[in-house]
């Protein structure tokens, strides 16, 4: 395995981390949601009852939506090839610029793989979107700031 190799396994297994413990949170919080509809009991007030449920059935609904899409990176990242190499950007590039470093993958910010800081990236982020299809010497404005391509590995 290259070094380019080893950093983009690095970076995928620290964001699979990530989306693991999203998806452990959602489903700790539909859990959470669920026990309390399923305490709240009939009481005198008569609509406080349906209340509470139809709040803790949005609450449940709305992490059942946090699972969905972390479900959904976690898929993304399954299908990322680290061995793959290609003379533009794409998705799985390590994506080398003057100033900063780029893993086109899904969007978890900044992590650190072997020492050194990458944005981890989705190809549909605005960033994303200018990085995709470029090639080593293009250039790119982001945020006021011009940079180059030096390596797409």
């Amino acid at each position: 395995m290259n070094n380019a190799e080893c950093i983009k396994g690095e970076l995928i297994s620290k964001c699979l981390a990530l989306v693991e413990q999203r998806i452990a949170n959602a489903q700790q919080a539909m859990n959470a949601a669920q026990q309390s509809a399923n305490e709240e009991g009939k009481s005198s007030a008569g609509d406080k009852y349906e209340t509470g449920r139809s709040m803790a059935q949005i609450e449940r609904d709305k992490a059942a939506q946090q699972l969905n899409e972390a479900i959904i990176l976690k898929n993304s990242l399954t299908k990322i090839r680290i061995n793959s190499l290609a003379d533009q950007v794409s998705l799985g590039s390590l994506v080398i610029t003057d100033k900063n470093h780029f893993f086109i993958a899904i969007s978890m910010g900044e992590i650190d793989a072997y020492g050194r800081d990458y944005f981890v990236v989705a190809p549909a982020t605005p960033i994303g979107q200018l990085l995709m299809r470029l090639k080593v010497g293009n250039q790119f404005a982001f945020a006021k700031q011009i940079q180059t391509i030096k390596e797409i590995l």
